[in-house]
């Protein structure tokens, strides 16, 4: 039969995690707003950049179109950057991060590509750290959050723009959780090196004809080094707003099964109480009739 004392440690230290889990979920839904509404106003320029490029690389001339549109005859060696969160308890969002990667090093392995990683965020960095042993291109931590900034989404355009144009890998795409909505965050593949020219859904309905000025070479060479940085700056605002929402719906599940185990504790303290309680009044009268 369990001591009543270690039942009642138990209910306390129960609770204590409660009121811990019961906090995460508040601040995590505080900061989410903030981080949900600046995903959703990058949305529209990211998208508008996408279908500029789009539009820029359909008139381009393939034989001179840059490096940086078209990518590499042969690519022999690919840049995965991986985007995951630096903090845990979110739920599967680094869980799914982490897989993705894994399964996409594999098959890039598998079609005879070498594969180099940037790793954005700690978590998936160190689940993979052994997959990505003597594999990692550069790492940093700490970009995410509630204050994602354009300067440092520059900064890791500049060093993959820098490292391809080095000749150290060939093509880039980035794999990172975008944010649908409070309850829903989807792993997101895509290409950053060759650009992805596949028009918004927008602009596909109502396709219109530009005239640009100067010629588009021109155009994309200043552009598509602007566009990296601007994807690269969308998926961390994606990912920022997908962490904290699976972190609130992760701390409301905690909170909650906190609560049913307090239940469950409490029902049999009650019982083991009732049961001492009883024990002691049998001893008592049988006792008091043997006198």
């Amino acid at each position: 039969m369990p001591n009543l004392k270690d039942l009642k440690n138990r209910i306390n230290s129960v609770k204590s995690t409660q009121k811990i889990t019961s906090a995460m979920k508040m601040v995590a839904a505080a900061k989410l707003r903030r981080a949900q509404d600046a995903a959703e106003s990058a949305r529209p320029y990211s998208n508008r950049m996408q279908d500029v490029i789009s539009g820029l690389a359909a008139k381009a001339d393939a034989s001179s179109a840059p490096a940086l549109l078209v990518g590499r005859p042969e690519t022999k060696t690919h840049l995965l950057v991986i985007i995951s969160a630096d903090k845990g308890l979110c739920g599967g969002f680094n869980g799914s991060v982490t897989r993705e990667a894994r399964l996409l090093i594999a098959e890039k392995e598998a079609a005879g590509q070498s594969v180099m990683v940037y790793i954005v965020g700690r978590k998936s960095g160190d689940a993979l750290r052994q997959e990505i042993e003597g594999k990692q291109f550069n790492r940093v931590d700490n970009v995410q959050g509630s204050s994602v900034s354009f300067g440092d989404a520059a900064e890791i355009s500049e060093k993959i723009i820098d490292g391809f144009e080095a000749g150290q890998f060939d093509s880039v795409s980035m794999v990172y959780n975008r944010f649908v909505n409070a309850i829903t965050q989807t792993i997101t593949h895509t290409s950053l090196i060759p650009a992805d020219v596949q028009a918004s859904e927008g602009e596909e309905q109502g396709q219109a004809s530009y005239e640009y000025e100067p010629d588009e070479a021109e155009l994309l060479g200043a552009l598509l080094p602007r566009n990296i940085s601007t994807q690269l700056f969308s998926a961390l605002l994606e990912s920022s707003a997908a962490e904290l929402a699976a972190r609130m719906t992760a701390m409301d599940n905690a909170t909650r099964n906190a609560g049913d185990m307090i239940d469950r504790l409490t029902l049999v303290y009650n019982r083991t109480r009732q049961a001492n309680i009883t024990k002691e009044l049998i001893e008592i009268i049988s006792g008091a009739e043997a006198l």
